[in-house]
């Protein structure tokens, strides 16, 4: 099979199974939980760093996020993979049923035809099984990451780094807020504005909770 007839493939099997409605929801909900989720660490980090900048390095801020990023990428890889799997094949179960009912119905002689659509709803939902999972998997994977590079620079920790981690935070909190925007069909500037403010939160309250320790 070539390369143009997968590409064929892949886009029937997208629309037969809703691929893409899920995959932006997916991406959007986990890319913005795995960029709060940094924010988290990088502000406690930032609290530490402002009592006591001997405890901590690029390195060690590195370690944390990313060990972080990759612990709820496996998990929501996992996680959606193993629900995906399960709803999908009730759907497909649905599906078969009734495929036979109207078979029944008609009293017609559908077997092979019926046998086709069957295996091609089988192929859709099984790909978009894996495509929705990677998407689950691999978005907070990328939100948690991004804020981090600064921290590739240098080896002694400096404010500069949170400084421009902070900036690439915004950054991609205004972006997913656009690209909400988009899909509704209006509204990006009120949708960044609001997931700038869930990032400006999390720093606040990660602040408060610092002058408790």
């Amino acid at each position: 099979m070539g390369f143009k007839q997968t590409i064929k493939n892949w886009k029937q099997y997208s629309k037969l199974s809703d691929l893409g409605e899920i995959a932006r929801r997916k991406f959007f909900n986990n890319c913005f939980d795995g960029a709060l989720t940094c924010a988290g660490i990088i502000s406690a980090i930032f609290i530490i760093f402002l009592k006591d900048r001997s405890l901590f390095n690029p390195q060690n801020v590195l370690i944390t996020g990313f060990a972080t990023a990759l612990a709820i990428g496996i998990s929501g890889l996992w996680g959606a993979f193993l629900s995906e799997e399960a709803e999908r094949k009730k759907k497909v179960l649905d599906m078969k049923k009734e495929m036979a009912i109207v078979d029944d119905e008609t009293s017609e002689n559908k077997e092979e035809k019926n046998n086709h659509n069957k295996t091609l709803l089988e192929k859709a939902e099984n790909f978009a099984t894996i495509v929705a999972s990677l998407v689950d998997g691999g978005a907070p994977v990328l939100g948690s990451s991004l804020p981090l590079i600064p921290f590739f620079f240098g080896l002694t920790l400096t404010l500069t780094h949170f400084i421009f981690s902070y900036i690439i935070l915004v950054g991609l909190l205004v972006y997913l807020g656009i690209y909400l925007g988009n899909i509704s069909g209006g509204g990006r500037a009120r949708y960044a504005i609001h997931l700038v403010m869930a990032g400006v939160v999390t720093l606040i309250v990660t602040l408060l909770l610092g002058q408790f320790t």
